[in-house]
């Protein structure tokens, strides 16, 4: 009955298609498969049984708590103006050099990415902010756009990432089965903290190469990235500097730095960078009752879809693997040329063209667990693999016609920027991702090696 499992997946990516909500597609596309299943013999109705155990897992687990903390950090910051305060800080600073203006784009992006770890609201604030000034400094539309939506989509893989959280959770689970599968019956676990030291290098180097090729463009086509000509205004001053970049520094290095020296757990950090974010929300006077529900009713929106797309593809993944789904899944990626480095290939490009339609929430509760166990049974390491899926997750929402990041930035773009300027700046900034994923499949050594200089494994 593999067949049906496969069936079972179409139709649960054409009923997504067709726009219905993700949670309620996942759990009930599956329940109408099962009970159809039931009725005809070919369903173990017993296995329904273990969903309540499930879902109460999924709402005692301590890891997916830090899912709402990091979204309210996100959101508070966000509403607290700090990128506008950084931005107008680094453009003063970088605005009189060539391509200065972008280079300051690109390093409140990786500030942001860090800060709130939700790609579409670092690409909208950015949008809002950075966008009118580069345009009126004449930077072409196309290299504006470009550097936006690149730095938004930072997000994904500057740890502390949103989509680390959930993806370590889930990689748990499959390193896990696959362990048991090979007969380890003592597995061991890959952590958040793991992805969060494997992300650092590889999200770094990104930032590295997106400045170097404007760098480059502000070299060889001056035309497009013209430098400004400083006037009193511009003059910024250390104390200013200080001021705009420490306390955002200072609350990142404290969530992050306490989750890899092993000081706090991911939710004890995200519980500290919370606080640490109404503190400075409080400080900057930019806290009111008012704004506080605001906060407060944007992280219960969030998280509430999070977690029911989370029970929603928990139903999802138990009705397909009681078709056989699982085993289907194996023998075709086994059965692919050039074994695992084949299924690798096939696994990506599949999640690739998947990011044009789907979230990354759905892809990691709805494809991970399907691949992740098959490929990680295959000898690869569970954090390198957790590293490229969310890079490779990152280029697709990256990628014209599809590509996430590149909507929200429509939504907020002036009527100036075309579609077409946006999807021709996307891609060169696509090809330095894709060209980062070459690196790192190629020397797995820059995920790998700072999770094992800091927890030994």
């Amino acid at each position: 009955m593999e067949w049906v499992a496969g069936l079972l997946f179409i139709t649960v990516i054409l009923v997504l298609l067709a726009g219905f909500p993700v949670a309620f597609t996942l759990g009930g596309t599956a329940l109408i498969f099962a009970a159809a299943g039931i009725l005809g013999g070919s369903f173990n109705e017993a296995l329904l049984l273990g969903l309540p155990n499930r879902v109460f897992g999924i709402m005692t687990g301590e890891t997916l708590v830090a899912v709402p903390l990091f979204v309210f950090m996100g959101v508070t910051l966000e509403r607290a103006r700090i990128a506008e305060e950084l931005l107008e800080t680094l453009t003063s600073l970088f605005g009189s050099l060539r391509g200065g203006l972008g280079i300051s784009v690109t390093l409140v992006g990786m500030l942001l990415a860090a800060s709130t770890g939700i790609v579409g609201a670092t690409v909208v604030t950015m949008g809002l902010l950075s966008l009118p000034t580069m345009l009126k400094r004449g930077y072409s539309p196309e290299i504006s756009a470009g550097t936006i939506c690149a730095s938004g989509t930072l997000g994904q893989i500057i740890p502390p990432s949103i989509v680390l959280v959930m993806l370590g959770d889930v990689m748990t689970t499959a390193y896990q089965q696959a362990q048991l599968e090979m007969g380890v019956f003592s597995p061991r676990t890959v952590s958040v903290g793991d992805l969060f030291a494997g992300a650092l290098i590889p999200g770094l180097l990104l930032v590295a190469l997106y400045i170097v090729y404007i760098l480059a463009v502000a070299l060889f086509r001056p035309h497009t990235m013209p430098a400004h000509q400083p006037d009193e205004s511009d003059v910024v001053s250390f104390g200013r500097v200080i001021r705009a970049l420490a306390p955002p520094l200072i609350l990142i290095f404290a969530v992050l730095g306490s989750i890899l020296t092993g000081v706090a757990t991911p939710t004890e950090a995200a519980g500290v960078g919370g606080m640490g974010a109404l503190v400075l929300a409080i400080l900057r006077r930019e806290l009111d009752i008012e704004r506080l529900r605001d906060i407060t009713r944007s992280t219960l929106r969030i998280s509430s879809m999070v977690f029911l797309i989370l029970i929603g593809a928990s139903i999802f993944s138990l009705v397909f693997r009681g078709y056989g789904g699982d085993d289907g899944v194996r023998a075709i990626l086994e059965s692919l040329p050039g074994g695992v480095v084949g299924a690798v290939i096939v696994v990506m490009l599949v999640m690739f063209l998947l990011g044009f339609v789907l979230d990354f929430i759905e892809i990691t509760f709805v494809v991970v667990p399907i691949v992740g166990p098959v490929l990680l049974a295959m000898g690869l390491d569970p954090v390198w693999l957790g590293i490229m899926i969310a890079i490779n997750l990152q280029t697709s929402f990256l990628t014209p016609p599809f590509g996430f990041a590149l909507f929200y930035l429509r939504g907020v773009a002036p009527q100036a920027v075309s579609t077409a300027h946006i999807y021709r700046g996307a891609v060169p900034f696509v090809a330095i991702q894709v060209f980062t994923l070459l690196i790192i499949a190629a020397f797995p050594e820059l995920v790998t090696w700072l999770p094992a200089r800091i927890y030994g494994s």
